[in-house]
């Protein structure tokens, strides 16, 4: 079985990302080519979810919520769960927050990067 971007989940993961928000659009502008200081990709798969964006290297997950999350509050705290238990820590965001400030987001996100060590030193194996 693949924790990370398992075959299966390859066009899913393709469809999403050719069909992302105006919010997605927006943040990955502001997180693509290392522009944070660290890489990250779109729609990665950790088990069976989809993140909307991944850093492997400080193993933070990145969501978007829009309000169809308001009726899914059990189903992201599981999901959340287990990717914690993944060591992944997920950075939720409403998209009223990327269209309002996104400074205040990409602040938000630099600071949790700034926080967390590198992968290699929290001992966790990517790609297993």
């Amino acid at each position: 079985m693949f924790l990370y971007n398992d075959p299966k989940f390859k066009p899913r993961r393709k469809e999403l990302r050719h069909n992302e928000t105006k919010e997605e659009k927006l943040l990955w502008n502001s997180l693509r080519r290392k522009n944070l200081g660290f890489k990250f990709s779109r729609q990665y798969s950790a088990g069976p979810y989809i993140l909307d964006f991944y850093c492997s290297e400080k193993r933070i997950g990145i969501e978007l919520d829009g309000s169809q999350h308001l009726d899914n509050k059990e189903y992201d705290k599981e999901r959340d769960n287990y990717l914690l238990m993944n060591d992944i820590k997920v950075l939720r965001f409403w998209n009223s927050e990327i269209n309002a400030n996104i400074d205040e987001v990409l602040e938000k996100i630099k600071n949790e990067l700034a926080i967390l060590p590198p992968l290699n030193v929290r001992g966790g194996l990517e790609g297993l």
